[in-house]
């Protein structure tokens, strides 16, 4: 199953984020609101036999994490010329203790450093998109393992297990 591990946003930054334009625009996917969050770590297609040790090391290493300042904003950004997101600071240290916590057990599959972003659309986007103000802040209480079931039906994206922060 394909997993991540990753914040899920509060309503009013949800809001802030529906509030964009998202005017049609030829080869571009706008992502809705249900496939919002902020990866910490986007752990790939995982064996289910991992999935158990994941929430074993995940819940360990994040006992006695604090609550984390989270900021989006000041603007999207494209990445990589695939995506269009809206980059989150504050999330560095949270983002390592993750890594640390998973690397033993999941290979790294993606592009380090660690770069925290809400994807908004994803295919050939243009650098117009790019530049839009946008801009909220609120505080994660924790951190949840995410499996995405997602089908050409539409988004589906389930918590395996959340974890507190304190």
């Amino acid at each position: 199953m394909r997993l991540s591990v990753a914040l899920h946003l509060p309503a009013d930054v949800v809001a802030v984020l529906g509030a964009l334009p998202r005017e049609p625009v030829a080869g571009v996917s706008w992502s809705v609101p249900q496939q919002w969050l902020v990866k910490l770590r986007p752990l790939g297609h995982v064996p289910g036999d991992v999935v158990e040790p994941l929430v074993a090391a995940l819940s360990d290493e994040l006992d006695g994490v604090p609550l984390v300042r989270c900021a989006l904003g000041p603007a999207t950004r494209r990445l990589g010329g695939q995506w269009l997101g809206a980059p989150v600071s504050g999330l560095d240290d949270l983002a390592a203790v993750v890594f640390d916590a998973t690397v033993g057990l999941v290979p790294v599959t993606h592009p380090q450093p660690f770069r925290a972003d809400v994807v908004l659309a994803r295919g050939r986007v243009p650098a117009s998109l790019a530049g839009r103000p946008v801009a909220a802040s609120w505080t994660a209480r924790e951190v949840a393992l995410v499996a995405d079931r997602s089908s050409p039906h539409g988004p589906c994206l389930e918590d395996i297990a959340t974890f507190p922060l304190s």
